[in-house]
Parts: C-alpha cells; structure tokens; sequence
C-alpha cells in the first residue's frame, strides 16, 4: 500500500475514532437514564443498569453510523485544510477527486465489515437486553413467538394461563387455532379449537368453537376470549428486527411466509441491511464534497452543522420513503433504495466541480 494512502486511512480512523467515542458517551448516558427511570420503582444495583445500557448500546450505535461517518468525514477534510496538506497532495500529483475515491473505497468495506460482525454482535446483545428487561416487565407474563409450526402466544389473564397456536395469519383472523386453558398449578382446564379467530381487539372472537371434554354442553357460534393482546399488539412484538441476527432473520422470514404473515417489514430491514454499505459510502462521498466546496470558505463549525442538517433532511428523506413501502404505495425494492440513488445523483453532479477546487 502507498505511503500517501496509508495516511490518509490513518488520518480517517482517528477522526472516525473520535467521533464514535463522543457518540458512545452519549448514547450510553442517554441509556442509563432510561433504565434508572425504567427501574425507578425497583431496586437495582446500579452496575446492573449499566451492563443494561452497554447491551443496548451498540444496536442504537449502528443506525447512527451514517451520521457518525458524515461528521468524521468532514472532521477528516478539517484537518486536511487547516494544514494545507490538500495543497500539498495537489502538488504531488493526488487530486481531490483521488482522496474522496480512497476514503470512500474505504467506507465501503468498512461498511461491509460492520454489517458482518458489528451488527450480528450488537443483535446478540440487543437480544440478551430485552430478554433481560422483559423480566421486570409487566409483559413477562405474555409472550408471542413465530415458528415453523405457527404463531405461539402465551397468555397470563384472570389467573389463567393461554396457550395459542395459530397454523395461519389471514387480515385480523387467527386460522386453525388450538387454545390449551391452564390454571395457576399449569391443570389443563379445557382445550378450544376454532377453525377462526378475529382478534381485531382485546375481546377475541371465537367463531364456532369446539371445546374438548364439554361435548355433552351446548356450545355457541360464537365466544368471546379476553386477552393482552390483540392484532396490532401482536405485530408491534415482532417490530424490534435489530435483536435478530442475521440467520435469525431468514428464519423468522421463512416463519413468516409459512404463516401468511406479512413479510414488508423484515424484507425492509434485510433490504437496510443490505444497502448499508453503500448508503455509508454515499454518506462519505457528500460530507466530502461539502468540505471541498465550501469547506475554504468557511469555518468548521459551519460546515459541520451544514453537514448534521442535511443528515436529518437525508434522515426524514429515507423515513418518508420507508413508510411509503411500508403502506405499500410504492415497491418495497423502490422504498429502500431511491433515497440511495437521490443521494447518488447528488454526488454525481457535484463532484465534476471537486478538481476545480
């Protein structure tokens, strides 16, 4: 590897470094504070509200890696300025447009490198995280699970105890549902199948039930099952995708399928994934080009809050097009990956102005 590509990388790392520093600090104080008001009526030792915040900590960290990139991008170009060693490149022969495509080469397998391992450790302690919070949780008495033999839900109401399972997801129906009563000592109490169950509300329709050991009993076309859950309760349980790895989400993906459950929402986040690589590249290859364009003209702190305001535009870009997808106006494919190329036609049409500079 060249000597001028070698400190240029150097160079990168240390101003990338600095900046996952200060945003770690951050994100995990903001963490610690939650779970001290999460656990405020519990007590806990304090070390163990911070093993908390480290186990949740990287998770948050890898969905703001974008911003972290732009601002040691543009930390990176500061010090190129303020020392005039972009002149000196120049005069050596290396012009702008060579350091962007090294830094943003760069990006790039960083890029991959994070979606390899940083996010499969950081799923592996998101997952530790809500198995350990969900203990102090009112919610551990209930819990939802998809497998390949179906929807699982365990159910803790009026000193009963559910045990579901649903072959199929239709709309707002549970299809070929098997319901097993227990009491408080785990006795069977009695076992209701239905062929189906809308469970729009907390107030489960049970429609022509049939409950096993009562043949001799009348049954109505219609019963109704109290629950802590219901359609949209169930489905925000299976929202937090960030706890899964990444073999862990095409089986929960092949789950889905084998439920007719909708897959929009896993397919974007494998989709995120995927494109991450290329989205921190292109995040890189803009913070370069503020600094290049303008980064002579003014001073850092300008630049650097040009830089954080169009990472929240870019932010509310990508959200505005995720919830297009998620609705289904668009393709998901389309929802994903047009922010990527907005940002792309950006670059293109500002970097034929970099050798200029």
């Amino acid at each position: 590897m060249k000597t001028y590509i070698k400190f240029l990388i150097s160079l990168y790392n240390i101003s990338f470094l600095k900046v996952f520093i200060v945003f770690f600090i951050i994100v995990l104080v903001t963490n610690i504070l939650e779970q001290i008001e999460f656990f405020k009526n519990i007590n806990l030792n304090f070390f163990y509200l911070i093993l908390l915040s480290f186990l949740n900590t990287p998770s948050i960290l890898f969905e703001i890696f974008p911003f972290i990139f732009l601002l040691s991008t543009q930390i990176f170009f500061t010090k190129l300025i303020d020392s005039n060693e972009l002149e000196i490149f120049k005069y050596s022969g290396l012009n702008n447009l060579k350091i962007i495509k090294i830094i943003s080469v760069y990006s790039l397998l960083l890029g991959f490198i994070f979606i390899i391992f940083f996010y499969n450790i950081s799923a592996v302690l998101k997952n530790s995280y809500l198995t350990i919070k969900n203990k102090y949780s009112d919610e551990g008495k209930y819990l939802a699970v998809i497998t390949e033999n179906g929807l699982w839900i365990k159910d803790e109401i009026n000193g009963k105890t559910n045990i579901i399972n649903a072959n199929r997801v239709d709309d707002k129906f549970l299809l070929n549902v098997s319901i097993t009563q227990l009491n408080k000592k785990y006795d069977v109490i009695n076992v209701i199948q239905s062929d189906k169950v809308d469970i729009s509300s907390y107030n489960w329709e049970i429609i022509k039930p049939v409950i096993l050991g009562k043949s001799k009993e009348k049954i109505p076309e219609k019963i109704i099952l109290l629950s802590n859950f219901d359609l949209k309760k169930i489905n925000s349980l299976f929202s937090n995708l960030s706890s899964l790895t990444f073999i862990d989400l095409f089986k929960l993906r092949k789950s889905y399928k084998a439920l007719n459950y909708s897959l929009i929402e896993i397919d974007s986040h494998l989709y995120k994934i995927v494109s991450y690589p290329i989205f921190l590249t292109l995040i890189t290859i803009l913070a370069s080009l503020i600094m290049l364009n303008i980064g002579f003209q003014k001073n850092s702190i300008l630049n650097i809050t040009l830089g954080i305001f169009l990472s929240v535009i870019i932010y509310y870009i990508n959200y505005f097009f995720n919830v297009l997808g998620a609705n289904e106006k668009i393709p998901l494919f389309l929802s994903i990956f047009m922010p990527l190329i907005l940002l792309s036609i950006i670059n293109f049409t500002s970097i034929i102005k970099i050798d200029e500079k």
